[in-house]
């Protein structure tokens, strides 16, 4: 058992990401803000921990830093790839946020699918049957980086 919490892709991830100014900074990314001045004024973030949180993102590979402009120099965030697919988790955060702590009057942001055009739900899928995925529909098992050797009864 122990190895499971030293191997916790969760809790690395969480270390990452799980701060609440990155999550919203990728947040506001995954809705097409790319800007420092636009991550200020839509987060009323401070700005030293704007600067930081843009900078660790960067050297962690969710973002690129880009120049727009160069008289003054000026820069804009894009989502690499590895922040670009952090959408699904971001998404299904705010199901259950919409789900449990949505004010009276509904979810504040609804995503309209493009292919059929209605309001889109999500669910997280067996990519082998197309299956819901949940808590009551899967068995956790060890994995390739699972300890050799390791007691799975510990």
């Amino acid at each position: 058992m122990r190895h499971r919490f030293e191997a916790d892709t969760v809790g690395r991830a969480l270390a990452l990401v799980g701060e609440k100014w990155s999550l919203r900074i990728l947040r506001e990314c995954l809705f097409g803000v790319r800007r420092y001045g636009e991550f200020a004024r839509t987060l009323s973030i401070p700005r030293p921990t704007l600067s930081a949180r843009l900078k660790t993102l960067v050297e962690a590979g969710l973002l690129d830093r880009v120049r727009y402009a160069t008289n003054p120099d000026r820069h804009e965030y894009r989502l690499t790839r590895m922040g670009r697919e952090l959408f699904p988790a971001v998404v299904t955060l705010m199901r259950w946020g919409d789900k449990y702590l949505a004010d009276p009057g509904g979810p504040p942001i609804l995503f309209r699918h493009k292919e059929c055009g209605q309001v889109a739900d999500s669910y997280v899928a067996c990519v082998e049957c197309g299956g819901e995925i949940a808590y009551h529909t899967v068995t956790p098992e060890p994995g390739p980086s699972y300890a050799a050797g390791a007691d799975p009864e510990v």
